[in-house]
């Protein structure tokens, strides 16, 4: 065992250790990505005596001591020893203390006479806010079942497999009737359910890591290995993640390594010393948020981060992280004006520690798990975001196309009398959707602030306002990319969230919300169900235009093609409220037309307009191809057809 220097003698803490000299190198060379199994609180047995070993990284402290419930929060009786070897880890072994016992770290900084108490950055669960202890506890105790699920995870997750996501806050989506929030177990049954019922692929949860500020939506982040315990213990929500998987869905963690807040039991500050936070405020805080944003040149910091994300994946079993604002990790001036920024060495003003973080942070992800994707939420033109770092990228799996968002939710407030007028900002995106591994986000933050919920988005009356946003639906699940929707825009919320409360689910007793709810259901299995949807979802031979230039009315049509030459999919969109009868579009090849899809129909509460009958392809060129049919496109609708 590597020697420690003894702080205090009558200590009644045992000197014990689980870092090897090799464990201590490797975290001070940013290279430990396994730390959560070395800091933090570990229950074990010692001499005989049963206890819990403590590790906590301070270099400026000159004191450190656990306090908890134990000892009355006293900071004499357990004063941790600190290592000879100039990592500022602090270690210590307590005999007595078990599961569930309440504690926190009461560090006196080195650097003046003042002390901090913090909560374990490794702590694996927490008191309910407000309360900021942490508790101990153990990952061993759960017997896991998804053992088929984790094995063939590839073939669920992979880039060429569907990703309908449903995007999902907790603390929101339903409520029981006297406000109180549903546990992890309740939602292991209902959530659960509702997702396998509407045929989605995969659920992204906002952010499940402890915070204190329910406002925050879980943004602000103060136990980052430790679910919150809103809405039960630890347990309790890998049997979530556990039942998902059992219904072959996939599980994918907002995951937030931009910034932290700077509440005083967090990382903020926390041992006297700028630990976490880059010391130069024009780099360690962040404006917009008012929080503090990680030290990504501090080889410590990128350790204990990397660790995070390995950690969800390793211990709770996720499929994939969302990883947040990438964007502010990206750039040095990043709402920053001029003069509260530094250029970079070389001029730029790209931060290029942080850059090498992300490649580092994927690499190692995509190393240690097989099939599990990492997603950048990145709003930028900053090139290859989703390809892999040996080609130079930053080796994130997907990113989200914010510009598809903004665009065709601009295009759709339109009323169609304009859409004429503004036809390229549907076509624009194809411009550039190959660029990178795309998920079409229509996200919380459209439906939020004044944003309007998503059906309020949509002109016109209450028919067209329903039909435009079916059409939306309907243009979203046959474009190339995955897919992701926030929770009650599949129903028509007609009003914005609100994450004090549910989700207003009465509504679906109305034709109008219930059709909406069908189709969304009626996608999703669609989109899984036809390779041509996704098999080539970011490929550029995946998608072909059949013709993107008829402003005049307002129609777009494409074909979409699997792996196999005679997989395809022709998809056509009529943008405004009239039926265009015989509407003749270019067809490749021979035989007939047979309607698969139809967004107008009477179970979504559509006008029921159709073509009901297969349409004989004829010969004759239309639109540089050597065949045509004429077609029947109902209004503000997508009709899909396949070749028979």
């Amino acid at each position: 065992m590597p020697e420690l220097t003894k702080i205090n003698m009558a200590n009644a803490v045992k000197p014990h250790t689980l870092f090897s000299k090799f464990d201590v190198d490797l975290f001070k060379a940013g290279k430990h990505y396994r730390l959560y199994e070395k800091f933090g609180a570990h229950i074990m047995q010692l001499d005989g005596e049963d206890g819990v070993y403590f590790a906590v990284w301070a270099p400026a402290a000159k004191k450190v001591s656990v306090i908890g419930d134990f000892n009355d929060w006293q900071d004499e009786t357990h004063e941790l020893f600190v290592r000879w070897d100039s990592s500022g880890i602090w270690e210590g072994f307590i005999p007595n203390v078990g599961k569930g016992s309440k504690y926190k770290y009461k560090i006196h900084s080195n650097s003046y006479s003042v002390y901090t108490e913090k909560a374990d950055p490794f702590g694996a669960f927490c008191e309910t806010p407000p309360r900021t202890a942490s508790l101990v506890w153990e990952h061993n105790n759960y017997e896991w079942n998804d053992a088929t699920w984790v094995n063939t995870r590839k073939e669920h997750n992979s880039l060429d497999k569907p990703f309908a996501v449903y995007e999902v806050h907790l603390g929101s989506w339903k409520r029981k009737n006297n406000n109180k929030f549903l546990s992890y177990k309740d939602l292991a049954e209902d959530l659960v359910n509702y997702v396998t019922e509407m045929n989605f692929t995969h659920v992204e949860f906002m952010p499940v890591m402890e915070y204190p500020y329910d406002p925050s939506w879980g943004y602000q982040i103060t136990g980052y290995f430790a679910p919150t315990s809103r809405f039960g213990n630890p347990e309790d929500f890998k049997y979530l993640v556990d039942k998902l998987h059992q219904n072959n869905i996939g599980v994918i963690l907002d995951w937030v390594p931009s910034h932290f807040p700077e509440d005083a039991h967090g990382l903020g500050n926390f041992d006297g010393s700028n630990l976490y936070e880059h010391p130069d405020k024009r780099k360690g805080y962040h404006p917009d948020w008012k929080s503090l944003i990680f030290n990504y040149e501090r080889n410590e910091v990128r350790s204990f981060l990397i660790s995070n994300a390995l950690f969800w994946i390793d211990k709770y079993h996720a499929d994939g992280l969302r990883v947040d604002a990438v964007a502010s990790i990206l750039y040095l001036d990043y709402s920053r004006e001029d003069g509260e920024w530094e250029a970079n060495e070389f001029g730029g003003r790209e931060n290029l520690a942080a850059i090498s973080f992300l490649k580092e942070l994927n690499k190692e992800v995509y190393v240690s798990f097989e099939g599990v994707q990492t997603i950048a939420e990145e709003s930028t033109s900053f090139s290859m975001v989703s390809r892999p770092t040996s080609m130079g990228g930053l080796g994130f799996g997907m990113k989200w196309m914010m510009g598809w968002m903004h665009d065709t939710l601009e295009y759709f407030k339109r009323d169609s009398v304009y859409r004429r007028y503004h036809h390229n900002e549907i076509s624009f995106a194809m411009t550039y959707a190959f660029t990178e591994n795309f998920m079409l986000p229509l996200s919380h933050d459209e439906v939020v602030y004044g944003k309007n919920p998503l059906i309020y988005k949509m002109p016109g009356d209450e028919w067209q306002r329903f039909a435009n946003l079916r059409l939306l639906f309907g243009y979203m699940y046959t474009h190339p990319g995955a897919k992701l929707l926030f929770m009650g825009g599949e129903f028509g919320q007609t009003a914005e969230w609100n994450f004090q409360q549910s989700l207003d689910w009465h509504l679906t007793q109305y034709p109008v919300h219930k059709g909406v709810q069908e189709l969304v259901k009626d996608l999703n299995l669609f989109y899984k169900s036809n390779t041509a949807l996704y098999e080539k979802q970011f490929e550029n031979d995946g998608f072909e235009w059949i013709a993107y230039d008829d402003s005049e009315n307002s129609v777009y049509s494409y074909i979409r093609k699997g792996k196999e030459d005679d997989d395809m999919i022709i998809v056509v969109c009529n943008m405004i409220p009239s039926v265009h009868q015989h509407y003749k579009i270019g067809v490749p090849t021979k035989g007939k037309l047979k309607e698969i899809f139809n967004t107008d129909l009477e179970k979504y509460n559509g006008s029921n307009t159709s073509n009901s009958k297969p349409i004989t392809i004829k010969k004759g060129m239309w639109n540089g191809r050597p065949h045509h049919a004429e077609i029947t496109i109902p209004p503000l609708t997508m009709v899909a057809f396949k070749i028979v």
